[in-house]
Order: structure tokens, then C-alpha cells, then sequence
């Protein structure tokens, strides 16, 4: 059997397995899946037992994971929960922490090159993670849900746009120019979704639900793959299509098949969370250079500084542009949600490294710091506001949820 064959069987048996370790931890500590899929995919990498092997073939089903992983947070996100006040202060919060990444990025690294890396990296939230610990909660339809889902929408579309506009390569004009174009088709594409759709086409979706046609789901990866064409053409990276996809097919469903549009995101996340996002996270863990982190010295040490700085840069402008309304003990959850960093953390890393901008060893430190703060934050953040006065517990672990 081929690598390829191989590998792909390993980490689809550790897709299995994970859920069920998950799901035991889960009764005492919800730990999100994720940490496990991670920590079994560094255990099969070259670093540890070295029987996986990731090849161009895996490595493109790990960026398809990405890809609809960051198309799902963009698909959670309504726009009646996020706008406003709560709006302003996270776009707010967000530039100063791009400010405050830069600045000590820039320190951190020595110069200009790297620390833009650092800095963009330190400034992003991981909410296609940070969503479904809120939804087993609980909490994701109340007034904290649509803070943090504003903070965190913001935390993952900002960074997305500073990769386009300061990871490029590209100079700022024409980074600028290409960002306008995109925007504009955007536009175009929401102005279109938010059209009343004829008759025949929600009918179709109805008598498609449930057959061998799937109209509404092919017509979804439709409008992922014009999404995702259009920024490829334009230069841009994908994730930024992506994340508008989610958004416009939101706006298309909601409109056109309000009945069937969670049976639709069901079988969307079907393949999503199934088998693409799984992928993503194994080959993460599989890719993970474990030997420069643990080589010693300034390596090492970099892993705590940044998780510390994840919390400093990306947390401590929301801790002070938090809405008023919050309590400390939702102001201090919405910090610890909001520095949760993982996805783009390893976008933006494989960037660096490819560009030589990034060492191995500070590229795993900042992916073994997000690896960290998955695991860590999102649990505190659950144990802090469990002792409001008057708070509902935790809600337990629901099968098919990426959260367990």
C-alpha cells in the first residue's frame, strides 16, 4: 500500500477514536476534540512513532479541512447577533491588538520580517473551536454567545485580511486594490443571496433533501468553490473566500429554505466535521516539528511566552472594550474564548516558514502555544463561569458535536 493509503487509514482510524477518548474525558472535563485528534497525530508523526507521512495528496485534504472549517464559523455567524455597539468594540478590540502584535512582534523577532508573522498570528481567535464549547454549554443563543461570537468573528476575519495585506509579498496599494475587487464581489454575491430566490428553487431543495440529488448541499460546494475561485484569481488566500462563503450561503438558505436550512448545515458538517476537519487537526499534530521544540534553549521557551502573549495581545483589548453589560466573570470568559488560537495560527506559520521569515522551532512554539491554549483557555472559561450565582451547568457532551 502507498503512503498515501496508509496514512489516510491512520488518520481516519484516529477521527474514530478520538470522539470515543473525548467522549470518556468529556463526563468529567470537556476538553474539546480537537486537543485529541492533535496529540494522537503528533503520536503517529515522524517525531514520535513515525508511521504517518504526510505526502501532497494528504496535505491537500488538510488544507480542504481548513478551508471548510473556517467556512463553517463564517456560516455560525448571524448577522442580527452581530452588529451594533458589540460590532464596534470587537473591530476595536481587534485593531488595537494588531497594534499591540505588531509593536511586540517586531521587538520579539528582531526585526520587521519575522515580526509581522508573530504579530498577525497573536491576534487571532479560533472560532470554528470556540463555537461548538459554547453550543454544548448552552450558551450560544443567549447574550455572552453573541458577544463572543461577535469578538470572535472579528478575530477571525481581521487576520485573514492582515495575511492578505501584510503576508503577501504583494506592496500595500496593490494588496489594497485586490482586497477592493474581492470586497466588491462580495457585495455583489451578498446583494444576490439576499434577493427572494423563484419558487422552483426552494421547491427543488425540498424534494431534493432527502434523495441521491442533494441539490441544496451540491449547490453549497458550488458557491464554496466560485467563493474560493475568486480569491484564488485575485491572488488572495483562500481562507478569505472561505469565510465569505459561509457567510452568503447563510443568506441564500436563510431566504430561500428557512425550513430546511439546518438539515442542509447537517449534512454540510456532515462532511466537514466527519472527515475534512479531522484531517486538518491529525495532519496539524503529524506535521508538528515536536524535535526543534524540544531541542532546548530560547525554542522552549518561546511556547509559554506566547501562550502568555496570546492572552496580552488578543485578550487584553477585550478585556477593556468589553461591553459594559458584562460581568467580570463574562468579561474574563469572553477574554479566555477570545485568545483561543489554533487554525490560523498554522496558516499563518506555514507561511512564514515557506517564506524562510520563521524558524522551525518559533513556528512550532507559537502552533504548540495555540495547541495549548485550545486546551486550556476554553476550559477555564467553562469552570469561571460555572460559578456565576444562578448560572446552568454545562450542558453534558452531545454525540456529533466537534466539542467533546
Amino acid at each position: 500500500m502507498s503512503h498515501s493509503g496508509t496514512t489516510l487509514i491512520l488518520i481516519m482510524a484516529i477521527a474514530v477514536l478520538a470522539p470515543l477518548l473525548a467522549y470518556r474525558v468529556g463526563r468529567r472535563l470537556p476538553v474539546p476534540l480537537a486537543v485529541f485528534e492533535i496529540l494522537l497525530g503528533i503520536l503517529i508523526g515522524p517525531d514520535v512513532l513515525g508511521w504517518a507521512k504526510p505526502d501532497e495528496l494528504i496535505d491537500g485534504l488538510s488544507e480542504l479541512g481548513l478551508t471548510m472549517l473556517i467556512f463553517l464559523a463564517g456560516y455560525e455567524i448571524e448577522f442580527g447577533k452581530v452588529r451594533g455597539d458589540t460590532l464596534k468594540r470587537s473591530v476595536g478590540a481587534w485593531l488595537l491588538a494588531l497594534a499591540l502584535g505588531l509593536g511586540l512582534g517586531v521587538l520579539l523577532g528582531g526585526g520587521y520580517d519575522k515580526g509581522v508573522f508573530i504579530g498577525v498570528a497573536l491576534t487571532s481567535t479560533a472560532l470554528g473551536t470556540v463555537l461548538p464549547v459554547l453550543r454544548d454549554a448552552g450558551e450560544l443563543g443567549g447574550r455572552f454567545g453573541a458577544v463572543v461570537m461577535a469578538f470572535g468573528a472579528v478575530g477571525e476575519f481581521g487576520p485573514i485580511i492582515a495575511m492578505a495585506l501584510l503576508l503577501s509579498g504583494r506592496g500595500a496599494a496593490e494588496s489594497t486594490a485586490l482586497l477592493a475587487v474581492f470586497a466588491a464581489l462580495t457585495a455583489a454575491a451578498v446583494y444576490w443571496a439576499l434577493r427572494p430566490r423563484p419558487p422552483w428553487f426552494s421547491q427543488i431543495i425540498a424534494r431534493t433533501l432527502h434523495s441521491s440529488g442533494q441539490f441544496a448541499v451540491r449547490f453549497v460546494f458550488l458557491l464554496l468553490a466560485l467563493m474560493l475561485g475568486a480569491s484564488t484569481a485575485l491572488g488572495l488566500d483562500v481562507l478569505l473566500g472561505a469565510f465569505a462563503a459561509g457567510l452568503i450561503t447563510r443568506l441564500v438558505l436563510t431566504g430561500a429554505a428557512p425550513e430546511s436550512g439546518p438539515q442542509i448545515l447537517e449534512k454540510v458538517e456532515a462532511v466537514g466535521f466527519g472527515f475534512l476537519v479531522p484531517v486538518f487537526f491529525v495532519v496539524t499534530g503529524v506535521e508538528f516539528d515536536l524535535d526543534s521544540l524540544l531541542s532546548g534553549g530560547r525554542t522552549l521557551l518561546l511556547l509559554p511566552l506566547f501562550l502568555v502573549l496570546f492572552l496580552v495581545v488578543r485578550g487584553g483589548p477585550i478585556w477593556f472594550l468589553a461591553p459594559g453589560d458584562l460581568p467580570w466573570r463574562d468579561r474574563a470568559g469572553l477574554v479566555l474564548y477570545g485568545s483561543t488560537a489554533l487554525p490560523l495560527v498554522v496558516a499563518i506559520t506555514t507561511i512564514g516558514v515557506d517564506d524562510k521569515a520563521l524558524t522551525a522551532g518559533e513556528a512550532a512554539a507559537l502552533v504548540g502555544a495555540a495547541m495549548v491554549s485550545v486546551l486550556v483557555f476554553p476550559l477555564l472559561a467553562l469552570k469561571l463561569r460555572a460559578g456565576r450565582e444562578s448560572a446552568p451547568p454545562p450542558a453534558q457532551p452531545v454525540m456529533g458535536s466537534e466539542s467533546w
